[in-house]
């Protein structure tokens, strides 16, 4: 039987992704998004849409919803150093909004998009739930407090909650895909150089301790990650707060990401390697085991050449449409 879902920040990359996996399982989408950041043509047909804050989220949860999940956020680590406020404000005091809402309503279900850089920069790799929490930047620290927030609700009102962590993702599902402006991500920007909006690419430091001396990330498919959130919302029991880091496992370098691009577009991607850029760990790859141990997360979608190619195929719809 299909169930009822609040979908914040629904009209967003991921957000939009996860709204689509939700309907065509059957289920009934209301997206929730301000447009800021999302696009209206994110939120996929067949979903309600509400353009509004998070804040106005009393105004739409009721009883008849089954549950929330919850991508509204500011995102941008940059940004987030030079715009603290900005970060507090729309992460923590918009989040107490929604749980608040969500108490009121009686909506006592709840999948957070949370972040990896909640872990900072590990001692070491890959990453497990175990390992210390230290942000290097206000994004990660407002993602951390609003995890906190979530145990907290659970243990004193009963929510049933996932957060799941995460750091890169990559690909496309069909219409729907990854069309940030600004762009900051490594995959479309160099995608952007093969469909000569961009000269170069840069690369920022090829002296690092890694097997080509450039940054090793992780970077998962939305789609995976699409069904990782479905299924959390399976896996989550009243008052307890489960916490899942996603990732590939393993990891893949900047110039391998590069290479890839060349490879699946025929464009010959020049780089330029530019000085490091601070705070940069060499590898950051999260561990999945417990998500593929309590959320029965399987994801098939990990050859970097195949993440590439869908991203690709979505860049040249997008060109299309400008």
């Amino acid at each position: 039987m299909g169930m009822k879902y609040l979908v914040t920040g629904g009209a967003g990359y991921v957000g939009g992704v996860c709204a689509a996996h939700l309907l065509e399982a059957g289920h009934e989408v209301v997206v929730l998004d301000d447009l800021s950041t999302g696009f209206r043509a994110g939120v996929p047909e067949g979903a309600s849409f509400i353009e509004g804050r998070i804040q106005d989220a009393a105004q739409c949860l009721d009883s008849s919803y089954d549950g929330v999940l919850h991508f509204a956020a500011s995102s941008q680590v940059g940004e987030s150093v030079v715009n603290p406020e900005k970060y507090w404000r729309n992460n923590v005091g918009g989040t107490i909004e929604l749980l608040a809402a969500m108490r009121e309503a009686g909506v006592r279900k709840l999948v957070f998009s949370s972040t990896a850089a909640t872990y900072g920069e590990p001692a070491s790799v890959p990453i497990t739930e175990a390992a210390v929490t230290a942000p290097t930047n206000p994004y990660g620290a407002t993602k951390l407090a609003v995890d906190h927030m979530i145990t907290s609700e659970c243990a004193a009102h009963g929510l049933a909650a996932a957060s799941l962590r995460y750091f890169n993702v990559a690909g496309a599902y069909g219409a729907y895909g990854e069309r940030h402006d600004p762009e900051s991500h490594l995959i479309p920007l160099v995608l952007q150089v093969a469909l000569g909006k961009r000269d170069s690419i840069s690369v920022y430091g090829d002296d690092y301790p890694t097997p080509d001396g450039t940054c090793v990330r992780d970077y998962i498919h939305v789609a995976d990650l699409a069904e990782a959130h479905l299924l959390a919302l399976d896996a989550t029991k009243p008052g307890e707060h489960l916490i899942c880091n996603l990732g590939n496992g393993n990891g893949f370098s900047v110039r391998e990401v590069v290479e890839t691009v060349r490879k699946v577009t025929g464009h010959p991607v020049p780089e330029i390697v530019a000085p490091r850029r601070g705070g940069d760990p060499a590898v950051l790859v999260a561990s999945a085991q417990a998500a593929k141990d309590r959320l029965g997360w399987r994801p098939s979608r990990t050859d970097l050449a195949g993440i590439v190619s869908d991203a690709w195929e979505f860049a040249q719809t997008m060109q299309g449409e400008k």
